[in-house]
């Protein structure tokens, strides 16, 4: 039975490897697609950080970026 599996998978995986012509085109307007989708995620990301920025501010894993040294504070 794990043989005839086997084979069959083999068989298969020979059958999607071999390229055949698939007949498509990509237009102008799927270019622009693509841009808009990079575009929107980038201020997707942008806009979450500047929503939990607090939260991740108050987390402690970036204090070496927020860490003021304490002469600093004393003399003011």
């Amino acid at each position: 039975m794990f043989r005839q599996f086997l084979f069959f998978a083999i068989f298969i995986g020979c059958i999607l490897a071999i390229p055949q012509n698939a007949g498509a085109y990509l237009d102008p307007g799927t270019g622009s697609f693509i841009i808009q989708i990079l575009i929107a995620s980038f201020a997707t990301a942008i806009f979450s950080i500047k929503i939990f920025w607090q939260k991740i501010k108050d987390k402690k894993i970036f204090s070496f970026l927020f860490r003021t040294d304490q002469n600093d504070e004393k003399e003011k």
